[in-house]
């Protein structure tokens, strides 16, 4: 593809053992990279010739053998495209980028960035990707390889876009420190890229100015009464001609697109190093880019649900050999993905003890919480949420009968400073719940009277008689007389 993107072809000889140019094409690439030959090794006696019977019919075939049954095999025997290490390690991508049992297999474009990479807790099987919905646009992944093989049970299926974010959110938090060298080292990269082209050129028109003037000399030796000899040398002269001129205006074209199009700073890799999560969430981002990172990093997913809790268990093993171990709610029968989340219905719960619906709402916009479809929350939102629920609203007028207290009624109440009793909170000293990150913290009257509370007072008790104050038998320091 790469190759198909620049425009650039790859020689191969005929049958009259002439070389050729050609547009290259999947076998041509697989063929070339499998040789032993690339990374400088003689291998000989690779295939043999066994029978195999179809149909009750004896019918000779040929087949690879494994390495060691090959009769030949000579590393450094001649001098390789690259190096035998290089060769291996090549061998092993084409190997993983192979579906089969037990491979991640290559990148697709496909929306699905977990896909290859998730494995079954259950039966060890492989999870596979699914759509649904009217559009068939919505990822499901599945474990039904045992059902499409044995006719076994389904094991396990859920939603995908919700996984999808999650495990997207720890790849950022870990590749986020080393962004900014990432963002330097793709600066060269492309440079580099850009040179390759350039230099695949300069070879593909060095080539093709040796068969334009190997083919002149052919022309000009000819004897011009043989005149079917001379036209066809001719005809080759001139498509040598035209080889030479196609490489030409292929140059050309490279360096106008090179000069027209700005080449990115390295400020602006900076600027999107330092805004990775936005990169990442780009709709025009490569998902197969974002796919070879994930398997880059991890090994594999292990996945399985608990049904009671209605949650996704994920496992994700690193390549490192750290595993880290995630949550999800997971759908339950009948909601959508317009349902409200229920992080907003569990503060909706807490605040609706100490404050009013207008409240309320003010408090989840702050945090950045949206309603199911995206929307900021209302009074009246919060109303409907709260109806729906059966949550009962806040009554300024019963507040003394009330066994919910704010923080700053809280420490009215003990006598101490907002300021002290959120410590003592924090450190969880004294219970309370604080459903928002930014929002107000619910204390009971019950809380405000256990021994830990008291043991609270006594400390601010002996801190504050513990205050130094200015002696009246002090002697001052006369600085004037100094």
């Amino acid at each position: 593809m790469w190759f198909h993107e620049h425009d650039l072809e790859l020689p191969v000889i005929n049958a009259h053992e002439e070389i050729r140019w050609r547009r290259p094409s999947y076998g041509m690439v697989y063929s070339m990279l499998t040789n032993p030959a690339y990374g400088g090794t003689y291998a000989y006696g690779k295939t043999e010739q066994v029978t195999i019977y179809a149909g009750g019919e004896p019918r000779q075939t040929i087949r690879r053998k494994p390495r060691e049954h090959w009769l030949a095999f000579i590393p450094d025997a001649h001098d390789g495209y690259v190096s035998w290490e290089q060769f291996e390690r090549v061998q092993v991508a084409i190997a993983q980028n192979t579906l089969g049992r037990g491979q991640v297999g290559a990148a697709q474009r496909g929306p699905a960035l977990l896909a290859g990479l998730l494995h079954c807790r259950r039966c060890g099987h492989k999870l596979l990707v699914g759509y649904t919905g009217n559009g068939h646009d919505v990822l499901r992944y599945q474990c039904r390889r045992g059902w499409l093989d044995n006719g076994e049970p389904r094991c396990i299926g859920f939603a995908g876009v919700a996984l999808d974010q999650a495990v997207s959110k720890e790849i950022l938090r870990v590749v986020q420190p080393a962004a900014v060298e990432a963002a330097r080292l793709a600066d060269a990269e492309q440079s580099r890229q850009l040179d390759d082209v350039a230099a695949a050129l300069q070879r593909d028109l060095q080539a093709a100015r040796y068969h334009a003037q190997r083919a002149q000399k052919q022309f000009d030796q000819v004897d011009p009464d043989n005149r079917l000899v001379a036209d066809e040398l001719e005809r080759r002269w001139n498509q040598a001609l035209n080889r030479v001129r196609d490489v030409e205006s292929q140059i050309e074209r490279h360096q106008s697109r090179h000069d027209r199009a700005a080449a990115p700073s390295p400020q602006d890799f900076h600027d999107l190093a330092a805004d990775l999560e936005a990169v990442w969430s780009d709709p025009e981002t490569d998902a197969r880019l974002k796919k070879r990172l994930l398997r880059t990093l991890m090994r594999d997913i292990i996945v399985d649900i608990d049904d009671q809790a209605a949650e996704v268990l994920v496992v994700i093993h690193w390549q490192g050999g750290i595993h880290t171990e995630l949550r999800l709610p997971r759908r339950r029968r009948g909601q959508n993905a317009t349902h409200t989340p229920r992080e907003a219905v569990d503060a909706v719960r807490v605040l609706a003890r100490i404050c009013t619906d207008r409240s309320i709402a003010s408090f989840l916009n702050r945090n950045g919480m949206r309603t199911g479809r995206g929307n900021r929350w209302t009074q009246e939102r919060v109303t409907a949420l709260r109806s729906h629920h059966g949550i009962e609203r806040y009554v300024p007028e019963h507040r003394a009968e009330q066994p919910w207290l704010n923080l700053t009624e809280a420490a009215r109440a003990l006598g101490i400073s907002t300021r002290t009793l959120r410590i003592a909170a924090q450190h969880g000293e004294i219970l309370a719940e604080h459903p928002l990150p930014d929002g107000p913290w619910v204390f009971t009257r019950d809380a405000l009277t256990t021994a830990a509370a008291s043991g609270v007072l006594t400390r601010v008790a002996l801190h504050r008689a513990g205050i130094a104050v200015p002696s009246p038998a002090q002697t001052n320091l006369d600085l004037s007389s100094t």
